[in-house]
Protein backbone atom coordinates (compact mmCIF):
# COMPACT_ATOMS: atom_id res chain seq x y z
CA UNK A 1 0.00 0.00 0.00
CA UNK A 2 1.61 3.06 -0.72
CA UNK A 3 0.90 6.44 0.01
CA UNK A 4 2.04 9.66 -2.22
CA UNK A 5 3.06 13.17 -0.87
CA UNK A 6 3.96 16.12 -2.65
CA UNK A 7 5.78 17.39 0.79
CA UNK A 8 9.17 17.59 1.66
CA UNK A 9 10.55 13.80 3.00
CA UNK A 10 9.94 13.77 6.83
CA UNK A 11 11.72 11.16 9.60
CA UNK A 12 11.13 7.55 8.56
CA UNK A 13 9.14 7.07 11.76
CA UNK A 14 6.81 10.46 12.51
CA UNK A 15 7.22 10.72 16.80
CA UNK A 16 3.81 11.13 17.96
CA UNK A 17 2.96 14.16 20.59
CA UNK A 18 1.35 14.13 23.35
CA UNK A 19 -1.71 15.91 23.07
CA UNK A 20 -2.00 19.21 25.38
CA UNK A 21 -5.63 18.28 25.80
CA UNK A 22 -6.50 14.52 26.16
CA UNK A 23 -9.75 14.84 26.87
CA UNK A 24 -12.23 17.52 25.60
CA UNK A 25 -15.52 18.16 23.84
CA UNK A 26 -16.14 17.96 20.23
CA UNK A 27 -18.71 19.76 18.46
CA UNK A 28 -19.99 18.55 14.73
CA UNK A 29 -21.98 21.30 13.18
CA UNK A 30 -24.53 19.65 10.66
CA UNK A 31 -25.82 23.11 9.04
CA UNK A 32 -28.55 23.91 6.32
CA UNK A 33 -26.72 25.32 3.40
CA UNK A 34 -28.94 27.59 1.11
CA UNK A 35 -27.95 29.05 -2.49
CA UNK A 36 -26.96 32.29 -0.45
CA UNK A 37 -23.54 32.27 0.48
CA UNK A 38 -23.73 35.11 2.70
CA UNK A 39 -26.15 33.43 4.55
CA UNK A 40 -24.45 30.10 4.95
CA UNK A 41 -21.45 32.05 6.29
CA UNK A 42 -23.09 33.63 9.40
CA UNK A 43 -25.25 30.60 9.88
CA UNK A 44 -22.12 28.38 10.10
CA UNK A 45 -20.39 31.38 12.40
CA UNK A 46 -23.62 31.49 14.68
CA UNK A 47 -23.05 27.26 15.03
CA UNK A 48 -19.55 27.52 15.95
CA UNK A 49 -20.48 30.46 18.54
CA UNK A 50 -23.15 28.23 20.01
CA UNK A 51 -21.09 25.32 20.03
CA UNK A 52 -18.28 26.85 21.77
CA UNK A 53 -20.66 28.13 24.53
CA UNK A 54 -21.66 24.62 25.06
CA UNK A 55 -18.02 23.96 25.94
CA UNK A 56 -16.30 22.59 22.47
CA UNK A 57 -12.81 22.55 21.88
CA UNK A 58 -12.64 20.82 18.81
CA UNK A 59 -15.46 22.22 16.18
CA UNK A 60 -16.03 20.32 12.93
CA UNK A 61 -17.89 21.79 9.85
CA UNK A 62 -19.20 19.76 6.64
CA UNK A 63 -18.21 19.40 3.65
CA UNK A 64 -19.69 22.25 0.87
CA UNK A 65 -20.97 24.59 3.77
CA UNK A 66 -20.41 27.56 1.66
CA UNK A 67 -22.89 26.05 -1.30
CA UNK A 68 -25.05 23.86 -2.44
CA UNK A 69 -23.40 20.39 -2.98
CA UNK A 70 -23.61 21.20 -7.47
CA UNK A 71 -20.96 22.20 -9.80
CA UNK A 72 -22.39 25.45 -11.05
CA UNK A 73 -22.43 27.04 -7.36
CA UNK A 74 -18.59 25.67 -6.89
CA UNK A 75 -17.91 27.88 -9.37
CA UNK A 76 -19.51 30.63 -8.30
CA UNK A 77 -18.32 30.34 -4.38
CA UNK A 78 -14.96 29.31 -5.14
CA UNK A 79 -12.47 30.95 -3.16
CA UNK A 80 -8.66 31.80 -3.43
CA UNK A 81 -7.21 30.43 0.25
CA UNK A 82 -3.82 31.80 -0.78
CA UNK A 83 -5.67 35.42 -0.69
CA UNK A 84 -6.59 35.86 2.50
CA UNK A 85 -8.10 39.19 2.67
CA UNK A 86 -10.53 37.95 0.16
CA UNK A 87 -11.38 35.08 1.36
CA UNK A 88 -14.87 35.31 3.44
CA UNK A 89 -14.82 32.37 4.45
CA UNK A 90 -10.85 31.73 5.45
CA UNK A 91 -11.24 34.99 7.71
CA UNK A 92 -14.59 33.97 9.67
CA UNK A 93 -13.51 30.43 10.46
CA UNK A 94 -10.06 32.34 11.55
CA UNK A 95 -11.79 34.99 13.36
CA UNK A 96 -13.80 32.75 15.17
CA UNK A 97 -11.35 30.56 16.40
CA UNK A 98 -8.86 32.71 17.77
CA UNK A 99 -11.76 34.69 19.47
CA UNK A 100 -13.09 31.84 20.96
CA UNK A 101 -9.55 29.86 21.58
CA UNK A 102 -10.66 26.84 19.69
CA UNK A 103 -9.69 24.72 16.86
CA UNK A 104 -11.94 24.66 13.83
CA UNK A 105 -11.66 21.95 11.18
CA UNK A 106 -13.41 23.90 8.67
CA UNK A 107 -15.21 21.63 6.41
CA UNK A 108 -14.26 21.68 3.07
CA UNK A 109 -15.22 24.66 0.68
CA UNK A 110 -14.06 25.28 -3.08
CA UNK A 111 -11.14 26.47 -3.44
CA UNK A 112 -9.75 27.81 -6.93
CA UNK A 113 -6.01 27.85 -7.17
CA UNK A 114 -3.39 28.23 -10.20
CA UNK A 115 -6.29 28.32 -12.82
CA UNK A 116 -8.03 24.50 -11.21
CA UNK A 117 -10.49 23.70 -8.42
CA UNK A 118 -9.94 21.72 -5.48
CA UNK A 119 -12.44 20.81 -2.65
CA UNK A 120 -10.41 22.06 0.33
CA UNK A 121 -10.37 21.41 4.32
CA UNK A 122 -8.64 24.14 6.29
CA UNK A 123 -7.98 23.37 10.11
CA UNK A 124 -7.68 27.07 12.06
CA UNK A 125 -5.50 26.94 16.00
CA UNK A 126 -6.66 28.88 18.82
CA UNK A 127 -4.52 31.64 17.50
CA UNK A 128 -6.45 31.92 14.29
CA UNK A 129 -3.54 30.74 12.58
CA UNK A 130 -3.90 28.24 9.28
CA UNK A 131 -2.87 25.36 10.70
CA UNK A 132 -3.30 22.94 7.80
CA UNK A 133 -5.18 22.53 4.18
CA UNK A 134 -6.37 19.58 3.15
CA UNK A 135 -7.32 18.89 -0.21
CA UNK A 136 -9.91 15.90 -1.30
CA UNK A 137 -7.79 13.11 -2.66
CA UNK A 138 -10.40 10.57 -3.62
CA UNK A 139 -12.82 12.34 -6.27
CA UNK A 140 -16.81 11.10 -5.59
CA UNK A 141 -17.38 9.79 -9.28
CA UNK A 142 -20.84 8.14 -8.77
CA UNK A 143 -23.04 6.00 -11.52
CA UNK A 144 -26.84 5.45 -10.81
CA UNK A 145 -29.77 5.63 -13.46
CA UNK A 146 -30.99 9.05 -12.44
CA UNK A 147 -28.35 9.85 -9.65
CA UNK A 148 -25.26 10.20 -11.41
CA UNK A 149 -22.41 12.66 -10.61
CA UNK A 150 -19.05 13.07 -11.52
CA UNK A 151 -17.08 15.70 -8.76
CA UNK A 152 -13.65 15.21 -11.12
CA UNK A 153 -15.84 17.25 -13.67
CA UNK A 154 -15.35 20.26 -11.51
CA UNK A 155 -12.08 19.47 -9.21
CA UNK A 156 -8.68 18.41 -9.11
CA UNK A 157 -7.56 15.87 -6.78
CA UNK A 158 -5.60 16.37 -4.02
CA UNK A 159 -2.59 14.36 -3.84
CA UNK A 160 -1.01 15.11 -0.49
CA UNK A 161 -2.33 13.02 2.87
CA UNK A 162 -2.71 15.49 6.29
CA UNK A 163 -2.00 15.05 9.65
CA UNK A 164 -1.84 17.76 11.65
CA UNK A 165 -0.90 18.25 15.38
CA UNK A 166 -3.28 20.87 17.50
CA UNK A 167 -3.84 21.82 20.73
CA UNK A 168 -6.33 18.71 21.20
CA UNK A 169 -4.04 15.86 19.27
CA UNK A 170 -3.07 15.01 16.21
CA UNK A 171 -5.98 14.80 13.71
CA UNK A 172 -5.61 13.17 9.86
CA UNK A 173 -8.14 15.36 7.76
CA UNK A 174 -9.82 13.70 4.77
CA UNK A 175 -13.11 14.84 2.87
CA UNK A 176 -16.26 12.40 2.06
CA UNK A 177 -15.00 10.13 -0.20
CA UNK A 178 -11.45 9.83 1.34
CA UNK A 179 -12.85 7.89 3.95
CA UNK A 180 -13.78 5.26 1.44
CA UNK A 181 -9.82 4.28 0.95
CA UNK A 182 -8.92 2.55 4.57
CA UNK A 183 -4.67 2.97 3.43
CA UNK A 184 -5.42 6.87 4.25
CA UNK A 185 -6.64 5.99 7.36
CA UNK A 186 -4.12 3.21 8.27
CA UNK A 187 -1.20 5.86 6.95
CA UNK A 188 -3.10 8.25 9.72
CA UNK A 189 -2.77 5.93 12.59
CA UNK A 190 0.85 5.08 11.26
CA UNK A 191 1.69 8.75 11.43
CA UNK A 192 0.15 8.34 14.77
CA UNK A 193 -2.83 9.65 14.58
CA UNK A 194 -5.63 10.44 17.74
CA UNK A 195 -8.62 10.98 15.75
CA UNK A 196 -9.13 11.31 11.86
CA UNK A 197 -12.02 13.91 10.98
CA UNK A 198 -14.06 13.39 7.54
CA UNK A 199 -16.33 16.27 6.38
CA UNK A 200 -19.00 14.74 3.92
CA UNK A 201 -21.76 14.95 2.26
CA UNK A 202 -23.10 11.31 1.29
CA UNK A 203 -26.49 11.22 -0.41
CA UNK A 204 -28.70 8.91 0.49
CA UNK A 205 -28.11 5.64 -1.42
CA UNK A 206 -24.49 5.42 -0.74
CA UNK A 207 -25.42 7.24 3.45
CA UNK A 208 -27.93 4.54 3.78
CA UNK A 209 -25.90 1.92 3.19
CA UNK A 210 -22.12 3.22 3.94
CA UNK A 211 -22.06 6.17 6.16
CA UNK A 212 -21.97 4.76 9.47
CA UNK A 213 -19.93 0.99 8.52
CA UNK A 214 -17.33 3.18 6.97
CA UNK A 215 -17.24 5.30 10.14
CA UNK A 216 -17.37 2.39 12.51
CA UNK A 217 -14.70 0.45 10.51
CA UNK A 218 -12.25 3.47 10.07
CA UNK A 219 -12.05 3.53 13.79
CA UNK A 220 -12.09 0.53 14.48
CA UNK A 221 -9.47 -1.28 12.33
CA UNK A 222 -6.81 2.03 12.93
CA UNK A 223 -8.10 2.44 16.85
CA UNK A 224 -8.47 5.92 16.89
CA UNK A 225 -11.65 7.93 17.34
CA UNK A 226 -13.65 9.28 13.87
CA UNK A 227 -15.92 12.23 13.24
CA UNK A 228 -17.85 12.63 9.84
CA UNK A 229 -19.87 15.99 9.50
CA UNK A 230 -22.60 16.06 6.99
CA UNK A 231 -24.78 19.56 6.00
CA UNK A 232 -28.16 18.33 6.80
CA UNK A 233 -30.67 16.94 4.18
CA UNK A 234 -33.03 20.00 3.94
CA UNK A 235 -29.72 21.73 2.11
CA UNK A 236 -30.51 23.07 -1.55
CA UNK A 237 -29.99 21.44 -4.77
CA UNK A 238 -30.98 18.63 -6.59
CA UNK A 239 -28.11 16.84 -4.59
CA UNK A 240 -29.79 15.11 -1.70
CA UNK A 241 -27.88 14.64 1.79
CA UNK A 242 -27.47 12.09 4.23
CA UNK A 243 -26.98 13.97 6.77
CA UNK A 244 -26.31 12.06 10.15
CA UNK A 245 -23.40 13.16 11.46
CA UNK A 246 -21.15 11.09 14.33
CA UNK A 247 -18.23 10.12 16.12
CA UNK A 248 -17.10 7.29 16.85
CA UNK A 249 -14.44 5.49 19.29
CA UNK A 250 -11.77 3.51 18.93
CA UNK A 251 -14.38 0.41 20.03
CA UNK A 252 -16.91 1.08 17.61
CA UNK A 253 -18.78 2.84 20.21
CA UNK A 254 -21.05 5.64 18.72
CA UNK A 255 -20.48 8.85 21.03
CA UNK A 256 -22.62 11.05 19.27
CA UNK A 257 -24.45 11.77 16.64
CA UNK A 258 -27.72 12.91 14.99
CA UNK A 259 -30.07 12.66 12.33
CA UNK A 260 -30.90 14.42 8.97
CA UNK A 261 -31.69 17.74 10.55
CA UNK A 262 -29.87 20.99 11.43
CA UNK A 263 -28.12 20.09 14.94
CA UNK A 264 -24.84 20.22 16.30
CA UNK A 265 -23.29 17.15 17.64
CA UNK A 266 -21.31 17.40 21.07
CA UNK A 267 -19.55 14.70 22.47
CA UNK A 268 -16.70 13.49 24.89
CA UNK A 269 -13.54 12.31 23.95
CA UNK A 270 -10.88 10.72 25.63
CA UNK A 271 -7.93 9.73 24.13
CA UNK A 272 -7.53 6.86 26.87
CA UNK A 273 -9.89 5.01 24.84
CA UNK A 274 -7.21 4.74 22.08
CA UNK A 275 -4.51 3.08 24.40
CA UNK A 276 -6.96 0.66 26.01
CA UNK A 277 -8.00 -0.40 22.50
CA UNK A 278 -4.86 -0.75 21.64
CA UNK A 279 -3.93 -2.63 24.98
CA UNK A 280 -6.85 -4.97 24.94
CA UNK A 281 -6.45 -5.73 21.19
CA UNK A 282 -2.34 -4.99 20.20
CA UNK A 283 -2.98 -5.24 16.00
CA UNK A 284 0.41 -3.86 15.70
CA UNK A 285 2.01 -6.77 17.16
CA UNK A 286 -0.13 -9.03 15.51
CA UNK A 287 0.18 -7.85 12.26
CA UNK A 288 1.99 -10.18 9.34
CA UNK A 289 4.30 -8.57 7.79
CA UNK A 290 6.15 -11.23 6.12
CA UNK A 291 2.74 -11.68 4.18
CA UNK A 292 1.81 -8.02 3.59
CA UNK A 293 3.84 -5.00 4.21
CA UNK A 294 2.56 -1.11 5.14
CA UNK A 295 4.46 1.44 2.82
CA UNK A 296 4.36 4.76 3.32
CA UNK A 297 6.49 6.31 0.68
CA UNK A 298 6.92 9.40 2.83
CA UNK A 299 9.29 7.92 4.89
CA UNK A 300 11.27 6.03 1.62
CA UNK A 301 11.92 9.44 0.47
CA UNK A 302 13.52 10.56 3.60
CA UNK A 303 15.14 6.72 3.95
CA UNK A 304 16.62 7.48 0.90
CA UNK A 305 17.48 11.30 1.22
CA UNK A 306 19.32 10.22 4.22
CA UNK A 307 21.01 7.10 2.64
CA UNK A 308 22.31 10.08 -0.11
CA UNK A 309 23.29 12.21 2.50
CA UNK A 310 26.01 10.23 4.17
CA UNK A 311 27.17 8.65 1.15
CA UNK A 312 28.00 12.23 -0.08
Amino acid sequence: MESTAASKPSPAKSECLLPRISQFKIALCQLLVTTDKDINLDRARNMLEEAANKGAKLLVLPEMWVCPYSHEHFTKCAEELDKEESSQAFHMLSKVASSRKITIVGGSIPERKNGRMYNTCCVFGPDGKLKAKHSKMHLFDYYEPGASFKESDSFTAGDTPTVVDTDVGRIGIGICHDIRFPELAMLYREKGADLIVYPGAFNMSTGKMLWELETKARAIDNQVFVAVCSPCRDSAGSYTIWGHSMIVAPSGETKGRTEHEENIVIADVDYAENRLQRELFPKLNQHMEDLFKFLDTEQLKFANYAKSCSAS
